[in-house]
């Protein structure tokens, strides 16, 4: 690629408050683990009519009614989560293993009697860990698109022409701060010149290069903290009723590296990103647990969880390198040049804090129990999430149309099913096994389209498809002490796109898929004392 030194200005159109948040954001956030005390993992989850596992208490708070004693435990994992990419030949794999605190919590049960039809009131408080976000992601190789054409596109979108650099100059206009309001991947592409006009003067803009050789990697670390508070009621011992009020504490971090070689004579880029999303939420979720015949030990299960209502602080920085071929206008004669671009100086120094508040799905549950004797127990349950009803918001309340309607559009709802069994050889000891299976949340075609002017310039994006638990585990129960071991396999493959460039249409072009197979192995182990 050969280019003449040329300053060109460009001026930012005139929009809304620049834009961070993206469906994939809000569909990470929102989402949660199988996870929680060794007993209810080695089940399955399946325990929403069984009851009598402080796990339950945010899944169907009825089941903490069931304890008829106080109960204090905590559990404690190792896990293993491995990404394997494939993409034209190329095989990619990571792995990161990780110690976890997984939960602690307790239940104080009060008797009140057999005289009234309220027999007990219970207490229980619990944390677990809802969601780990820990994930290592590679790829590389000749892409048939290049991101340069996206960087393009996005400055068509959102610069005037024929505005000399002085006008803007003269005004302030910063284009990486909210004054300049422009999307940080169209602005960084053009102060690193990686694309240009027919004249160097008018729009619209083309890229150099159209089919590089790229490598992509990703690191994905933090968590959904989730702590409940719950108050029970045992009416006749066959009536449950439960609420838990949730509170959420996140803390999500990406980096984000993507490059490419853009010619064959040495030339290339590299784009990166450091973006963090802060904050906190609280939902509320209400259980039922029915003993419909006082004879048979069939329970049936109803809970309903609130949406959980975050407010979040997205915090990112941005920086490119490019080296480039020039030719110098007097001597003709062409040199090699690296120039770099940080939206931390550009900035003054700091990284850009856009604040706003996200809404997750309404959750619905229904669940069955039901025991044979004293040695087997069943459970199954369903639950749905209707994923394209989130919605984000700004701090003063108004809704975030363009990022609202991207959830609307690319995100459906989820069911998922649950099952899972526990047999007590003897009294002390029981084996459990548990299956649980979860739809996928986003469409087929779904895709991460940037507004003009986001502040994202990690343009990744993984279609997730179907996931899959399998659980197995063994427990003890002595007069007081307990012990418990789970473990559990989780697996879940997704398409991966590095980027999806608009077209005059209104649809989509993206680069050949990469198949992704993201996989956990974790092991808890749960003590506990009820007394």
């Amino acid at each position: 690629m050969k280019k003449k030194l040329t300053i060109i200005a460009l001026a930012v159109l005139v929009s809304t408050s620049v834009s961070a948040q993206t469906v994939y954001d809000a569909t990470t956030i929102a989402s949660k683990d199988l996870n929680g005390t060794a007993r209810f993992v080695g089940m399955g989850g399946a325990m929403g009519a069984l009851g009598g596992d402080i796990s339950t208490i945010g899944t169907n708070p009825a089941g903490i009614g069931i304890y008829r004693s106080n109960d204090a435990m905590v559990s404690f994992g190792y896990s293993t989560m491995g990404t394997e990419s494939k993409f034209a030949g190329n095989k990619f794999s990571n792995d990161k293993n990780n110690w976890n605190f997984d939960n602690a919590g307790f239940v104080f049960s009060t008797k009140l009697g057999n005289v009234t039809t309220l027999r007990y009131v219970n207490f229980g408080f619990n944390y677990h860990k809802a969601k780990s976000f820990n994930k290592t992601t590679t790829m590389g190789g000749q892409l048939g698109l290049s991101q340069t054409e996206l960087m393009a596109a996005q400055a068509n979108g959102m610069f005037y022409d024929g505005i000399d650099l002085a006008y803007y100059t003269e005004k302030g206009i910063n284009p990486y701060d909210d004054k300049g309001n422009a999307g940080w991947l169209g602005a960084l592409g053009w102060d690193a010149e990686l694309f240009y006009t027919d004249d160097h003067s008018t729009l619209p803009f083309y890229p150099y290069v159209t089919n590089p050789y790229a490598n992509y990697r990703s690191e994905e670390r933090g968590g959904v903290d989730q702590y409940d508070f719950n108050i029970a009621f045992n009416f006749n011992d066959r009536v449950y009723f439960g609420i838990t009020i949730g509170a959420y504490d996140v803390n999500y971090r990406k980096t984000y590296y993507y490059g490419e070689d853009i010619s064959n004579d040495g030339e290339y880029y590299d784009l990166w990103s450091d973006s963090r999303i802060r904050g906190a939420g609280w939902d509320a979720k209400f259980g039922l647990i029915l003993r419909p015949l006082e004879e048979s030990p069939l329970r049936l299960g109803l809970a309903i969880h609130t949406p959980t209502f975050y407010k979040l602080t997205y915090t990112t920085e941005a920086e490119i390198g490019a080296d480039l071929w020039y030719v110098d206008n007097e001597t003709g004669e062409e040199f090699m040049d690296y120039h770099s671009y940080s939206t931390y100086y550009e900035l003054g120094d700091k990284k850009m804090n856009r604040e706003f508040e996200l809404r997750t799905p309404w959750t619905y549950n229904l669940s069955l129990g039901y025991t044979v004797g004293h040695n087997l127990a069943l459970g199954a349950e369903y639950e749905y999430q209707n994923y394209s009803s989130m919605k984000f918001y700004y701090p003063e309340g108004d809704k975030m149309e363009y990022e609202s309607s991207q959830v609307k559009n690319n995100t459906k709802g989820v069911s998922t099913f649950r099952i899972g069994a526990e047999y007590k050889v003897i009294p002390e000891f029981a084996f459990r096994l548990g299956y649980n299976y979860s739809s996928a949340a986003f469409e087929k075609n779904a895709v991460k389209a940037l507004s003009t002017n986001s502040l994202n310039v990690d343009t990744d994006y993984a279609n997730t498809k179907s996931l899959s638990n399998y659980t197995l585990g063994i427990g003890y129960r002595g007069s007081s002490f307990y012990a418990d071991l789970a473990y559990k396999y989780t697996t879940q493959k997704a398409d991966f796109y590095p980027f999806a460039l608009p077209t005059e249409t209104g649809t989509y072009d993206t680069p050949a898929v990469t198949k992704v197979t993201n996989s956990r192995s974790q092991v808890l182990f749960t003590l506990g004392m009820r007394f």
